[in-house]
């Protein structure tokens, strides 16, 4: 897929919380086309001790406003110079970068969207996408309920379970716990968090012959396969995630469960 750098407006800065912000770019001209599980490498203007892009998933793609959303964690410099943009401001992205998620054929498949964390932001716009072949179902989990992000606009494309660490919201304990593991059968997971998280979705997703792909989350220099920072150890050999993820099935990697 041909890959674009494009000088994007900011249409508008949404504060999420104390720790997220969502912004949301726009262009006169239509943007490209992007695939769910794709991401932007994202140059951070103004800031003394950023030199690197920044690596953000893309989180929904917006036809109707022309928009393309990025879901950003407050971590460090970078993305806190990133949250101070302001509606007008010009951001500098390289996208689409990786390979995204597939789209299981037929409309009688039985999906399952499980995020943790940041790792909820790719799970929208593959929602999204999923709506267009079946109904899917979204597991998100998080600490407490005030980490829990765009739960509206999740429960907008289909059913939505929560599970948080402290109880404050939905099911008590980490999204591999949940009761709906239990008293569902699905036909394919998609998953994108913490390591941990995603290895426990895996395990439980072999252990019931499951079809599974995940999302890693390996620190991403340059997004194009050159830097060799995000390097990962598959059956097929040493990949980079940047260039042939960030999206694995889960048979091809070595993760030991």
């Amino acid at each position: 897929m041909k890959k674009y750098i494009l000088d994007l407006t900011v249409a508008e800065n949404v504060r999420l919380n104390a720790n997220y912000v969502l912004l949301k770019l726009t262009q006169p001209e239509p943007l490209p086309e992007m695939l769910p599980g794709q991401f932007a490498e994202i140059r951070v203007d103004g800031s003394a001790t950023t030199f690197l892009r920044r690596p953000i998933s893309i989180n929904y793609v917006d036809r109707k406003a022309n928009e393309v959303w990025f879901l950003i964690q407050l971590v460090g410099d970078g993305t806190r110079k990133l949250a101070e943009s302001q509606k007008g401001d010009v951001i500098n992205v390289i996208l689409p970068l990786g390979n995204g998620f597939s789209i299981p054929e037929g409309s009688d498949k039985r999906v399952l969207l499980v995020g943790g964390g940041v790792g909820t932001a790719p799970m929208l716009y593959l929602g999204e996408i999923l709506q267009q072949h079946c109904k899917p179902t979204f597991l998100l989990g998080a600490r407490s309920e005030g980490d829990l992000l765009q739960l509206d606009s999740f429960k907008a494309k289909g059913e939505v379970y929560v599970t948080t660490e402290d109880g404050s919201l939905g099911e008590k304990g980490y999204v591999t716990m949940h009761s709906i593991l239990k008293e569902r059968r699905f036909d394919m997971i998609y998953a994108c968090g913490p390591k941990p998280m995603m290895m426990a979705v895996a395990q439980y997703a072999r252990a019931n012959g499951i079809e599974c792909e995940v999302s890693l989350e390996n620190k991403m220099a340059c997004g194009v396969g050159a830097c060799l920072c995000c390097v990962e150890n598959t059956k097929e050999g040493h990949v980079c995630v940047c260039k042939e993820g960030p999206v694995f099935n889960i048979k091809k990697l070595l993760w030991q469960i």
